[in-house]
């Protein structure tokens, strides 16, 4: 608890602009997010309201199968995305299965990029699948 109460007490001396300019940032990442989601046919999300990440329900069969085709048999010029399961998230048996986990820690840029691989994911899957 000590290295945390340090660690604590040394942001009293960081100057507020960084924390603005955080907060900003994460906005900026939370709302790419939220529109990009939106923009993919199918899914239904929520907009975030105070975490660095955000759950979505996706238009596939289960989020398991569709994250290992992803991680096996997709790629977008050599690229593409990951993202957590949503039932790891429920203590009840087959809840989220349908959802995912997405946390908006990345670049903006890899953000956006992520989110079109996701789209593009999602696509071919439901045509193979």
């Amino acid at each position: 608890a000590t290295l945390d109460q340090l660690g604590a007490a040394a942001l009293y001396g960081v100057d507020p602009s960084y924390f603005d300019a955080t907060r900003n940032e994460y906005r900026r990442r939370r709302d790419t997010c939220y529109r990009k989601l939106l923009e993919i046919p199918g899914i239904v999300t929520t907009e975030p309201q105070g975490a660095f990440y955000t759950m979505a329900k996706l238009p596939v069969d289960s989020t398991e199968r569709f994250q290992l085709y992803l991680l096996q048999e997709f790629e977008d010029n050599g690229e593409t995305v990951m993202f957590a399961p949503g039932s790891g998230f429920y203590a009840t048996p087959g809840a989220g299965t349908s959802e995912i986990r997405i946390a908006y820690v990345l670049k903006q840029e890899d953000l956006e990029r992520a989110m079109d691989l996701l789209a593009l994911g999602i696509q071919k899957y439901n045509e193979t699948h």
